[in-house]
């Protein structure tokens, strides 16, 4: 139980790594997280860690996204406080965080999902829903 409490926070933690590695500023840092229920293609976000990756990227002053296709705006508003984004921005991200295997982030690619961010960004996939090759970072 400890492990799993604490994973929002190592995952943000190893990819602020990534990113000082590449001269990014966390501070006011766009960064996207794609996914945010409880697991893939499911509608369910209740007991979800995402939301401690959120408040920890916050904490360092980043500009979070979050974008779940499979979220209700409404209950996540209501339950977290988190509102969720509804178009993707291309070029627009610093880190890329693919926190939930929905088969939408799947079907898009690591290509199509590298053109959201900078030329200089991180991609990090906490659920290996990506090759290791197309990736900055995995679990």
């Amino acid at each position: 139980r400890r492990i799993n409490d604490g994973m929002g926070e190592y995952v943000a933690e190893k990819v602020v790594r990534l990113m000082t590695e590449r001269k990014i500023h966390v501070a006011e840092a766009n960064v996207l997280i794609m996914g945010l229920t409880f697991k893939e293609d499911c509608p369910d976000i209740r007991n979800t860690r995402v939301v401690d990756l959120v408040e920890t990227f916050t904490s360092y002053h980043a500009n979070v996204d979050v974008y779940d296709p499979w979220a209700s705006p409404a209950e996540t508003e209501h339950e977290y406080g988190i509102s969720l984004v509804h178009e993707l921005k291309d070029n627009h991200y610093d880190a890329i965080i693919l926190a939930v295997g929905h088969h939408q982030f799947k079907e898009m690619g690591a290509a199509n999902i590298k053109k959201l961010g900078h030329a200089n960004h991180v991609l990090f996939d906490v659920k290996f829903a990506l090759d290791r090759d197309e990736v900055d970072g995995r679990l």
